[in-house]
């Protein structure tokens, strides 16, 4: 291709000008030789006195006449010869022209601009396309002889360019044009020095790409206002012109008024003058920067009054300016009665201890009396105990049921999402399906996050201690967090570790885990390294980032709730601020020291303090579970999966099957007997949802099954509930526990080894 564009439109032919100055030296030649054959012919036949003697001339005008006949033969093949280049001479330039017609042909049939420039960069040939951009923009086109930087110069002022955007990694320069259509310049070298430029039309690639976006974003903000709406909380996102952007159904049901939803309105609209110009100061303290908490007491529509703790979060764009902030209101009416009845009966009580103390001096008489009043005080007191830790058993049960209720449905969506991720629909779909589990992950981070501060709040989450080795803990760790650093443009670094500590290796794991996600969220180049320092009778768990640091008067800041120390210029992230703060919650439960030094501008360390621990010998265990036997993979293997959610089942049901597993889905153990008999049907391994309807749960109902059969089948126990009671209790029984929402990688893993096992 190169070669053909760098045919000059027209060919030089050096060998016909050599060839006529042959042709005409060849003919003097001739004619010179002529005449002297004339002369000497002349002179034999003209003999005289003083002439040679006739022979001799006659034989000397032989030798000449047979010169000349060689001379003349030879001027005969040189004739000839021309004759011959002049034919391949002409077929020469016949193909050349042809060739270059054919050139032209060809570029003008290109469906991008073409412009051809010579070694020294001057405009040649353009096809109808390039010229097309110019006739648009009502201006001619650049003529031959233009050089291509007048070329570009031409092309902005006359404003046929409008916008011009390239990228490091890109193939070339995209232009908008001023017809409306994106433009990809290619340019290429020639052999001899010049440059071949293409204008590739990239309108409907443009299009595409937006369109992928704007649906990937409509998807994910469905997904938000899902979770957000199914919250037990008020959450709204407030504008910087006090406008209501955004609200869930619990918020638009408290403030909107006759029916009318508060979507759209300002906040000087939805609440009472009186009532805003309380909210005013903090409203001022959220938008100069600053995360405000505070209690109001509020009144419904229909004249209820309720306590709300309300909680405001500054938004930045990304130049560090507030353009908003978030609202997140909690009824904490319940728990604010039940504190002042534990304060009106502390003061009754205190107050009557002194009256009756007073009165014991001088009636002794009244003394039975004073003891009945004072046991009554008591009991008033016993009942508040009473009320105040049924309120917290209350507020147990709510977590473990709103932990199961927002996992179910995230659950069921990750496994269907994981086995779409296994099929081939082509890398349009696939990425649609990555862009879902994407959304996915951000949702469960979330909704993750804010269920783990609320129970350890409540002290639902209780450590268990044991020694175990932080090989696979680390390697683990560092394995699941290379992918999102390689991701991210940072390398991450490991230095294991065979060390033997004694705390919960899930609590552990998840301090280093908030430690990573933050190192990675916040370092924009370089690398972050995971580590273990071991000491006398402790190791440190290190993470190191090259990030850009944290200032000393922040560095205690940074464990507080709904604190993020974001550096100027940096990407706003998706978090609420709670990661540090959950790592410091759980380190003062496990009694673990966290310290973190930072110097600006060159990274941070966050460390753990860990003590060391001695393992406790295994007894080994002879394992009677397994009905057949598998090589491996899970190919052939026959699974039960007992849940009380269809949609889990259908969506394990078609994970497994991708897998090559036989699968068999209940929603209860009357639902398996109607499908098979537990008794004698064949099994290799049972999946089984703890909670299940009608008071049941899976321990029981897979107790009951394991009871009928002769070989009892091995159990994965999955939940949403982590208190270490039931953990302890699925680890008595022999069963594997897994909780909720279910990582099919891990799933899978865990099914290899019990069906290998």
């Amino acid at each position: 291709m190169a070669s053909l564009m760098s045919v000059p439109d027209k060919i030089e032919t050096p060998v016909e000008g050599e060839r006529d100055r042959r042709i005409a030296e060849l003919e003097a030649e001739n004619e010179r030789l002529k005449r002297i054959r004339d002369a000497l012919i002349v002179r034999v036949e003209s003999g005289s006195a003083h002439k040679p003697e006739p022979y001799a001339a006659f034989e000397h005008s032989v030798v000449l006449a047979e010169q000349v006949r060689e001379r003349t033969e030879a001027l005969n093949q040189a004739m000839e010869q021309l004759k011959g280049s002049n034919k391949a001479l002409n077929r020469a330039r016949e193909e050349a022209e042809t060739t270059r017609q054919r050139l032209s042909d060809a570029i003008e049939s290109i469906a991008d601009g073409f412009v051809l420039f010579d070694n020294q960069h001057c405009l040649i040939q353009s096809n109808s396309r390039f010229r097309s951009y110019w006739r648009h923009a009502g201006v001619d086109a650049p003529g031959q002889g233009t050089r291509i930087s007048d070329v570009k110069r031409q092309a902005v002022a006359c404003g046929l360019v409008l916008e011009e955007h390239s990228h490091p990694d890109s193939e070339g320069v995209v232009f908008l044009l001023a017809n409306g259509r994106w433009v990809q310049v290619t340019e290429r070298p020639t052999r001899e020095g010049g440059l071949v430029v293409l204008y590739s039309d990239i309108t409907d690639v443009k299009n595409s790409e937006m369109a992928r976006r704007i649906k990937a974003l409509e998807e994910s903000e469905r997904w938000i206002r899902v979770v957000t709406d199914h919250v037990p909380a008020l959450i709204a996102y407030i504008g910087a012109d006090m406008t209501i952007q955004f609200c869930n159904k619990v918020y638009a049901s408290w403030y909107g008024r006759k029916g009318e939803s508060p979507l759209g309105k300002r906040l000087n609209e939805v609440h009472s003058p009186e009532f805003y110009q309380r909210l005013l100061p903090q409203i001022l303290d959220v938008m100069d920067g600053h995360n405000v908490t505070f209690e109001f007491e509020e009144t419904g529509e229909q004249g209820e009054v309720r306590h709300m703790l309300r909680s405001y979060v500054p938004n930045f764009d990304e130049q560090g300016d507030i353009i908003g902030f978030f609202v997140l209101i909690r009824d904490i009416t319940d728990r604010r009665k039940t504190a002042l009845a534990l304060e009106q009966a502390y003061d009754n009580l205190e107050r009557r201890v002194k009256e009756r103390t007073a009165a014991l001096t001088g009636l002794n008489s009244q003394l039975r009396q004073e003891i009945t009043e004072r046991a009554a005080v008591e009991a008033r007191l016993r009942d508040a105990k009473l009320e105040a830790e049924r309120a917290n058993l209350s507020k147990t049960k709510f977590l473990a049921a709103v932990s199961h209720d927002l996992l179910q449905p995230l659950n069921a969506a990750r496994l269907f999402t994981s086995a779409l991720l296994e099929q081939s629909f082509g890398p349009k779909a696939e990425g649609l399906v990555r862009s879902v589990s994407t959304s996915l992950d951000d949702v469960e981070n979330l909704l993750g996050t804010l269920v783990d501060i609320s129970k350890l709040d409540a002290g639902v989450i209780k450590p268990d201690v044991t020694a175990f080795d932080l090989r696979d803990l680390l390697n683990n760790i560092a394995r699941e967090f290379r992918q999102m650093a390689i991701a991210e443009g940072l390398q991450l670094d490991f230095v294991a570790s065979s060390a033997i500590v004694e705390s919960d290796s899930q609590l552990l794991a998840r301090i280093l885990r908030n430690f990573l996600t933050n190192a990675i969220r916040y370092t924009g180049n370089g690398r972050v390294l995971l580590g273990v320092r071991r000491q006398k009778d402790h190791v440190l768990l290190q993470v190191w980032d090259t990030g850009p640091g944290i200032p000393e008067d922040k560095l205690t800041e940074i464990f507080q709730e709904f604190k993020r120390i974001r550096p100027a210029g940096s990407q706003p992230d998706k978090g609420l601020g709670l990661g540090l703060a959950i790592v410091d919650k759980i380190s003062r439960m496990l009694g673990h020291e966290v310290t973190v030094n930072s110097i600006e501008g060159r990274g941070s360390v966050f460390s753990v303090r860990v003590p060391v621990g001695k393992l406790k010998p295994r007894q080994p265990t002879a394992d009677q579970n397994r009905a057949v036997s598998f090589d491996s993979g899970l190919g052939g293997a026959r699974i039960w999966v007992i849940d009380n959610d269809q949609s889990i089942c259908q969506g394990m049901q078609t994970l497994l099957e991708g897998w090559d597993c036989q699968v068999v889905t209940a929603v209860s153990l009357e639902d398996l007997e109607r499908q098979l008999d537990p008794a004698s049907s064949a099994v290799d391994l049972i999946l089984a949802d703890y909670h299940l309807d009608n008071d049941e749960n899976g321990v029981d109902v897979v107790a009951e099954i394991n009871g009928r059969r002769r070989c009892p089948a091995p159990v994965v126990m999955i939940t949403a509930n982590y208190t270490n009671e039931l953990k302890q209790h699925i680890r008595e029984l022999g069963h594997l526990l897994m909780n909720k929402p279910v990582k099919p990688l891990k799933l899978r893993s865990a099914l290899s080894h019990l069906l290998r096992s």
